[in-house]
């Protein structure tokens, strides 16, 4: 039961990463859209940082996304579990306490950033061998 957990984990983390991504790149109909495209993205992370000079948010931005990129395919596959659920952990108690110091602690409760923080630490700390997706028959 604890690989399925890890699984489930593991696959939750990722696509919530894979997911955020995609919408910033504009891969989702406009409906069902939150940013819609990196632009709109860029301006939600200067909210968020409001002290930063404009200059650096492009780069914040797309550190951010790259991070998710790799950490949900990472996680997704089953590469270095351990390692990239830890690195999650850490990404996205950022995100929640500059969501939590930029907007107040509604935001990052009403996004369950915290509750994704947990999971990813969570999911380092299981003991056992990792259930890679190769091992599905």
């Amino acid at each position: 039961m604890n690989k399925f957990i890890q699984l489930f984990l593991r696959i939750a983390l990722s696509a919530g990463f894979l997911s955020a991504v995609a919408d910033r790149l504009g891969l989702y109909p406009a409906e069902i859209s939150v940013w819609g495209n990196m632009n709109a993205f860029l301006q939600y992370t200067q909210s968020m940082m409001p002290w930063a000079p404009a200059a650096v948010i492009p780069f914040m931005g797309w550190t951010a996304t790259i991070l998710e990129i790799i950490f949900g395919i990472c996680l997704l596959l089953g590469l270095k579990t351990k390692l990239f659920a830890q690195l999650s952990g850490i990404l996205l108690l950022i995100f929640g306490l500059t969501m939590l110091v930029a907007f107040g602690f509604k935001t990052p409760l009403d996004y369950s950033v915290f509750a994704a923080s947990a999971a990813a630490f969570a999911l380092s700390t299981m003991k056992g061998e990792f259930f890679e997706l190769d091992q599905i028959k």
